[in-house]
């Protein structure tokens, strides 16, 4: 992990100078989108549980992907794994591994002006990532090498109209802890969507909702860009760390008693509990979902319109205030 508050300051003016156009669709992403890459963006549909796919989808509570190992092992720590990790979904119909059932135990999303976000808790050792010898790590497509992580990873998202590439977006995974945010292809996405604070963890980068028992979707307010705090911006490995951002409003929210795809731990075919809702909200509404998703399709109502490092993280250090917010 590197130290120098000017290296730093570098790399965040060239990632928020940086400007991205869309890329590709589905429906069109070749083979290989990155030199290196391990795994596929050509994934076809359906879903299968030994699926090389690494293309990643966050649109709903219902709907969102988490990037997590091929294989399982002790060798499979996020730290070692980045540049080969695969998409586990909740959806099928992307071609991508299922997030079994019962997996996750607890997931918020919010849609934001800037950006959508999930974060919840869960038994992610049954997405490959090894118990209680991995505190986590990080993936975005940056990389220690300007290649993401993982290498040729892709992520499309909904959730601000048609289903778009998202080029600025991160993602951190621990054993029973993740958090995903897919910016919203602007100016601002390089610095909504930093990620050069790897080691800091999900309730630091993205202050939220992380309570078990809770599926929801909600429509919120952006949080305040990490590291940035008024005029001065704080840097990885400095001696003093500030504590998370406060977590924003959120309102309107739709709730679910659970989240199923019906796919067992064994690869097998579960009964998928119907899930109960409730909203509530004002007039206007937003759909979250892809055109791909025949089923689990809903509306939210809203009211007014390169640098090396070391993937893995532990907790957050004790002088972090923290909190996660889910997007679906």
């Amino acid at each position: 992990m590197l130290k120098s508050g000017v290296f730093f300051a570098l790399v965040v003016s060239l990632s928020v100078t940086a400007q991205y156009t869309a890329t590709y669709l589905p429906s069109n992403a070749p083979v290989h989108s990155e030199e290196g890459q391990s795994g596929t963006n050509q994934c076809g549909t359906g879903s299968n549980q030994t699926s090389e796919c690494q293309n990643a989808y966050v649109n709903s509570v219902q709907d969102f992907c988490i990037w997590a190992p091929p294989e399982p092992g002790p060798g499979s720590e996020i730290g070692d794994t980045e540049q080969i990790e695969v998409a586990w979904c909740m959806q099928s119909g992307y071609g991508t591994r299922l997030i079994p059932d019962g997996t996750i135990k607890g997931a918020h999303v919010v849609v934001t002006p800037d950006y959508i976000q999930v974060t919840g808790v869960g038994n992610l050792t049954n997405l490959n990532i090894p118990q209680a010898n991995d505190g986590g790590g990080e993936l975005d497509p940056h990389g220690a090498t300007g290649e993401g992580n993982p290498i040729g990873g892709l992520v499309f998202s909904s959730a601000f109209g048609q289903l778009e590439q998202i080029h600025e977006w991160t993602n951190f995974v621990s054993d029973s802890e993740f958090c995903f945010r897919a910016c919203k292809p602007s100016a601002t996405a390089p610095k909504m969507c930093q990620h050069i604070y790897d080691v800091m963890g999900c309730t630091w980068n993205m202050p939220g909702n992380y309570d078990e028992g809770v599926f929801e979707n909600c429509v919120g307010d952006s949080a305040e860009p990490m590291g940035v705090y008024g005029s001065s911006t704080f840097y990885q490995g400095e001696p003093s760390t500030p504590a998370a951002h406060p977590i924003p409003s959120s309102s309107k929210c739709t709730t679910y008693s659970t989240i199923s795809n019906g796919m067992g731990l064994a690869g097998g075919a579960t009964s998928a509990p119907s899930a109960s809702s409730a909203t509530s909200g004002h007039s206007a509404s937003i759909t979250v979902g892809t055109s791909s998703i025949t089923k689990d399709t809903i509306s939210i109502t809203v009211g007014d319109p390169p640098l090396p490092r070391s993937l893995k993280h532990r907790a957050a250090p004790s002088n972090v205030v923290s909190s996660v917010i889910i997007l679906r």
